[in-house]
């Protein structure tokens, strides 16, 4: 409170340390600061008690600093999964959890989560955001900050802002009207910021209306930390600050990675030179050493969460777990296909390639290396009685090279530039990924020469193999004594830094092997990104790998089979790291390889087929209706298989619900568009994104936003609303208990603000036994019924009568009731 002093005001005091230590310090170690001192570090200043700051990747783990299987992360279902569970709550446990495991690896801030928006199905990153819809990414990533910060921890909200897709993000001018970027975009980061009071934000890569947003002056200065009042820190995305002067003056706080950035020593000249004042660099430090303060690396300031008062302990996997199995969407089904009695049944049939080789992440950043993972093979193996599952492959849409992994047993081993060896790693894939201090015990990147990955490969089909390599320099590619690729590959015309990481494999040769014999294989990389001039200074290369393919219709047929045999038929189907990525978008929304040609068989063999979609986005379904049940599963995290089997068996309904809409076909979708014309995209069709264009549009989808079925039933018996609340009371009606997500949407009765037909105010989730009533109270903000007036530049209230529809999806609207807003 007001005047209390800094020993019972614990803000009081950190600002107390936090100016004592601003000014104690002289201009170049503000500067380097600034700077960061490595890629996930800012440096330690002793003299004014300051530890160094360690941030890490997220959002679905914590990395730590090094990208190594050696110190594995819990792997929490994708950020689309943790939206599709509708539940802030549940959002704010898993940031506990991360909290926890920031501590463990010694990470004091997270780089996470990510708020962008489902602009459209095509974004390469679609997976690692919430929805098509502003309202719910603000809820679900307010629940998620505040977990995390529960814990001490601070996060990153990111990317601040518009960056919606992949396609040139370094360089992309998003063209967005004012009224579109407060209402959409903008919209989840300020209630984010206003709830939830984060730590950091990252600025993007791409330009808004003309300015990089590192240098975005307005939306930084003015909007986030004028209007908004954020206190936190402003970071870059990595490599993204391209500038000194426009950059520092534009709010951005630090410049990562480090140390060679557009501050530290650039930053300190330019302000002797008067091109900078030094006040603005103050700011700028005063940011960093509040977040210092926060996290507790500051002498004489207090935590905000010390180690006593930290959450309870959470237990990784039952959570990861319940994530999964509250995220799966059941979209279809018909005759009560699911759940299956595993009493009763008496022979499963289960094909997919995905079934046994479980994809549970996406691609990029978001990465992480779980302990272990549970592949629904895996999972509904331990829960059926032994005998019951008939496993076929059926159909792999792997088949592109990937980096080596089943059946390899790899090292890398590190020399210098005679030839010698001076250290040594495990590694979990035929993956070399080492920045800043990844490097093995004894290693720097002064004394690298070379890396050799170097082990055996013991095949798991006899026949042909192909082998190939993703990254640049010097390549030697070795299997089974013959050399496969000797020469030196570059990349060149690609401003993305994100190029020499996610890149594409590229293939150097086939051999044939023998199923069970071992074959010695090696791929030797004389890097060219050791040298300063490097982007990313550091090593990131691999040993990649694609086993033999079968003829799709044998695979196919064997499915069929086994299929026609059996009760139930489970087909599990979705997308490779080649479709759903960090670096790219997407081209079309087609499951890859021959997938839809096993459902489709696989269906007409047996009417009681369920298909598991294990993607992070939409996808078609050109065969949804020729099965008898359809579970989206997204991208489920380390325990997929425990949570898909707890759904399928019916030990736990599925409790999601769409956090986006899904297409019948790509040619439906409103708004597709990833890819700049002349460097700019423009953002044409304004605030109708997601439902909103689909509703404009007049077209139908596969599913709407909002969809999804239970194991029970549902009465909505009563709705009262006024213009603050709704209360809304609902029945269990079925025969076991069940969870509702009670959904609250606005319609205007008379428009004349160019509005969506509705649009999402409200929600809130329910449970119920058999029989049991429950109400809802859901509260309805001021801001639901407002528009951003581009003429007064302010938020404005549309007054009129609107409705307000209790719904359990956009499609399934149960009771109405209509209120007047005045002005």
């Amino acid at each position: 409170m007001a005047g209390a002093s800094t020993s019972t005001n614990p803000d009081a005091a950190r600002e107390a340390a936090v100016d004592a230590a601003l000014a104690a310090l002289g201009l170049d170690d503000k500067t380097r600061l600034l700077a960061g001192q490595d890629m996930w570090s800012l440096p330690e200043l002793p003299a004014v008690g300051l530890r160094s700051l360690v941030m890490s990747d997220g959002p679905i783990g914590v990395r730590g600093v090094a990208w190594t299987a050696d110190d594995p992360s819990v792997a929490l279902p994708s950020p689309t999964a943790l939206a599709a569970t509708w539940d802030p709550a549940l959002a704010r446990r898993a940031g506990r959890l991360l909290a926890q495991e920031a501590h463990r690896k010694g990470v004091h801030v997270l780089l996470a989560p990510t708020v962008n928006l489902h602009r459209s199905p095509l974004g390469g990153r679609h997976f690692e955001t919430y929805s098509e819809d502003p309202y719910l990414t603000g809820e679900i990533g307010t629940g998620y900050v505040r977990g995390v910060q529960d814990g001490g921890v601070g996060t990153t909200v990111k990317h601040f802002v518009a960056n919606d897709a992949e396609t040139d993000r370094f360089t992309v001018d998003n063209i967005v009207a004012p009224r579109t970027l407060r209402e959409i975009y903008l919209a989840p980061f300020e209630r984010i910021v206003k709830n939830a009071h984060p730590w950091g934000i990252m600025a993007a890569y791409n330009r808004v209306n003309g300015s990089t947003m590192t240098e975005h002056r307005y939306l930084q200065n003015a909007v986030l930390r004028g209007e908004w009042g954020f206190d936190g820190y402003i970071v870059s995305d990595w490599l993204a600050a391209r500038s000194t002067v426009a950059t520092v003056n534009g709010g951005l706080d630090v410049a990562m990675p480090g140390p060679r950035t557009v501050y530290g020593k650039a930053l300190a000249d330019a302000v002797r030179a008067g091109e900078v004042e030094e006040s603005v660099v103050d700011g700028a430090v005063r940011n960093v050493l509040r977040l210092a303060a926060r996290v507790g690396i500051l002498d004489g300031a207090p935590p905000v969460v010390d180690e006593a008062g930290r959450p309870e302990t959470v237990d990784g996997d039952a959570l990861a777990r319940e994530i999964a199995r509250r995220s799966f969407v059941l979209v279809r089904n018909e005759r009560a296909a699911l759940p299956i009695d595993p009493a009763a049944v008496r022979k499963v049939a289960l094909s997919g390639a995905l079934a046994r080789d479980a994809r549970v992440l996406g691609g990029g950043s978001a990465q992480v290396f779980p302990h272990h993972i549970v592949s629904p093979l895996d999972g509904l193996v331990a829960a059926l009685p032994e005998d019951v599952l008939d496993y076929r492959v059926g159909a792999d849409p792997n088949d592109e090279l990937v980096p080596a992994e089943k059946g390899f047993e790899l090292r890398a081993v590190c020399y210098d530039a005679s030839g010698t060896v001076i250290g040594s790693a495990p590694l979990h894939s035929g993956t070399v990924q080492w920045i800043g201090s990844d490097f093995p015990e004894g290693v720097t990147r002064e004394t690298l020469h070379s890396v050799e990955i170097t082990g055996t490969f013991v095949p798991r089909d006899g026949g042909e193999h192909v082998f190939g390599t993703r990254g640049t320099g010097a390549l030697s590619l070795t299997v089974a004594g013959e050399t496969l690729y000797d020469e030196v590959h570059r990349v060149t015309g690609s401003a993305d830094p994100g190029e020499a990481f996610f890149g594409n494999p590229l293939e150097r040769g086939r051999i044939a092997l023998t199923a069970g014999e071992p074959v010695e294989v090696s791929l030797r990389q004389i890097p060219d990104t050791l040298g300063d001039d490097a982007p990313i200074p550091g090593v990131s290369f691999s040993f990649c790998h694609l086993g033999p393919r079968r003829d799709p219709q044998e695979l196919i047929a064997e499915a069929v089979e086994s299929a026609r045999a059996a009760d139930t038929a489970i087909v599990v189907v979705g997308t490779t790291e080649r479709v759903e990525s960090e670096g790219f978008d997407r081209t079309d929304l087609k499951l890859p390889g021959h997938q839809n040609d096993l459902v489709r068989a696989v269906a007409a063999a047996n009417p009681n087929t369920v298909v598991i979609v294990n993607s992070g986005s939409p996808v078609e379904l050109p065969w949804r209706d020729e099965v008898a049940a359809v579970l989206l599963g997204w991208f489920p995290g380390q325990e997929a298989g425990h949570a898909l089997a707890d759904v399928l068996l019916g030990a736990e309904e599925p409790g999601g619900r769409l956090p986006t809409t899904w297409p019948v076909a790509l040619a439906d979708v409103p708004v597709s568009s990833t890819t700049p014309t002349g460097g700019e995209l423009h953002y044409e069709e304004g605030v109708f994104v997601g439902y909103r264009a689909w509703e404009k549009a007049g077209t139908t989808p596969a599913y709407p936003f909002g969809h999804g079925l239970g194991y029970t039933t549902w009465e909505y018996e009563s709705l009262v609303a006024g213009p603050d609340t709704a209360t809304v009371r609902l029945r269990n009606t079925g025969t076991r208990p069940g969870a509702e997500t009670v959904q609250l949407y606005l319609a205007p009765r008379e428009d004349t603000a160019e509005r969506p037909v509705r649009w999402l105010a409200g929600f809130a989730r329910i449970e119920a036994a058999p029989g049991e009533s429950a109400e809802a109270v859901i509260p309805l903000e001021r801001r639901a019924y407002e528009i951003w007036d581009e003429t007064a530049y302010d938020w404005t209230l549309v007054p009129g009568t609107y409705e307000v529809q209790a719904a359990r999806s956009l499609g399934d609207v149960r009771l109405t009731a209509a209120v007047d807003i005045k002005e």
